[in-house]
């Protein structure tokens, strides 16, 4: 196993994969968006770019397995420190308006996510806001 195998890194990924697989469509959108966040946010500056598609597969498979969603929600809360759970909600949401829409079950998800990181319903919603903010179609 890699140095990126258990990190904050890999939880970070793996709640916007799984974001991103909610719905049962991993779009090319979502999926850019999930590289671009690696590539460029400072929380990602020490992880390997490189190892974004294995870790992308790591999450998978867990979601694959009996208890996945609950397997990754766990193993996320486990590896993020307290400092990064509004880092990840937010980068979970910024996954889940990323194609236009909201799912059912994105926000089911999202929800799930924010009690997995006992994250308050005020800092969620300010989040939410935020993310919503920067993802508003102008003059389309």
């Amino acid at each position: 196993m890699n140095d990126n195998a258990l990190s904050h890194h890999s939880a970070l990924i793996h709640l916007m994969v799984l974001v991103s697989a909610s719905d049962s469509e991993m779009t090319d959108t979502e999926l850019k968006s999930i590289g671009r966040a690696v590539r460029q946010l400072p929380v990602f500056a020490t992880f390997d770019e490189a190892m974004l598609p294995a870790t992308a597969e790591t999450c998978a498979a867990l979601l694959a397995e009996d208890n996945g969603l609950e397997t990754v929600l766990a193993l996320a809360a486990d590896l993020l420190p307290t400092e990064l759970a509004d880092t990840a909600y937010a980068l979970a949401c910024q996954i889940a308006v990323i194609d236009g829409s909201l799912s059912p079950e994105e926000l089911r998800v999202l929800e799930m996510i924010r009690q997995a990181l006992n994250l308050d319903r005020l800092t969620a919603a300010g989040i939410e806001r935020g993310v919503g903010a920067l993802n508003k179609p102008w003059g389309a």
